[in-house]
């Protein structure tokens, strides 16, 4: 499989709200949403997200299912730049799931030590590899099933690989998706498991991996956690959260992070 270098996603538009469509969506979410509205304002959410970001896609970089997998679990509290400076030189040295399985623990630490945790990432690493090799032939399986039957892969690593390397749909819940997800109304629930459940009900299945994408870059670029810039968010006459962060629209300017993030 090709590596995953493609153009960067454009910064997004600065679009003003106005005040007529602010005093309806209040006055929606001022009541109880219906299903069938809640499923309709989600979609077209995830319209304007695609408009937003058509080129949104994992930030991590990676040329087969295995590299992917690597990097999902080094990117564990660490960000997708850092993971992206050590990869090359773990891709170069581990190239097989048996190359994983024999490594030398040591050396292996000393790769990954800038991306934190190192210890525990090296003993993962390690033991995904002799999985690997003892129960799949060396290959990265292609179901959620069988990945999350793996050292140090759970349910949201599973899903990076399988939506982004095996293109199966998945909804990955890191911790921008959750917060968006509650933002944005369609759940209240905090274990990424309901979640993914709750959120997934609203949309085709055929749309998950890239709502994820699209979640995770512009909670990345600007619906921050402590300060979203809702003055400068398209989706802002949709979002029942509007003024969460500054709504001023040059104060909301300076908030957002047009990346690359990779």
């Amino acid at each position: 499989m090709s590596g995953c270098s493609r153009s960067l996603g454009t910064r997004p538009t600065l679009l003003p709200v106005p005040l007529a469509a602010v005093n309806r969506l209040m006055s929606v979410t001022a009541h109880a949403e219906s299903r069938i509205a809640l499923v309709r304002r989600a979609r077209r959410i995830n319209r304007e997200l695609a408009v937003l970001y058509p080129d949104a896609h994992t930030e991590l970089n990676f040329g087969n299912p295995l590299e992917l997998l690597a990097a999902t679990i080094l990117s564990a509290q660490c960000t997708d730049k850092r993971v992206n400076m050590v990869t090359p030189t773990v891709f170069a040295r581990y190239r097989s799931a048996a190359d994983y399985a024999s490594a030398d623990r040591g050396e292996l630490e000393k790769m990954i030590q800038p991306t934190g945790f190192f210890r525990a990432k090296a003993n993962s690493l390690i033991a995904l590899g002799q999985a690997l090799c003892d129960r799949f032939g060396g290959e990265v399986p292609g179901s959620l099933r069988d990945l999350v039957t793996l050292p140090g892969v759970g349910r949201k690593t599973a899903n990076v690989v399988l939506g982004n390397a095996f293109g199966v749909p998945g909804i990955t819940v890191d911790t921008h998706f959750a917060r968006l997800s509650r933002r944005f109304g369609w759940t209240t629930q905090t274990d990424p498991d309901k979640i993914e459940q709750e959120v997934g009900s609203l949309f085709p299945r055929r749309d998950w991996t890239d709502l994820s994408q699209r979640m995770i870059w512009h909670g990345r670029r600007v619906c921050h956690a402590r300060r979203p810039a809702c003055g400068a968010c398209g989706l802002s006459a949709l979002c029942p959260s509007y003024g969460e962060g500054p709504t001023d629209p040059v104060v909301a300017a300076k908030l957002v992070k047009p990346g690359p993030f990779s």
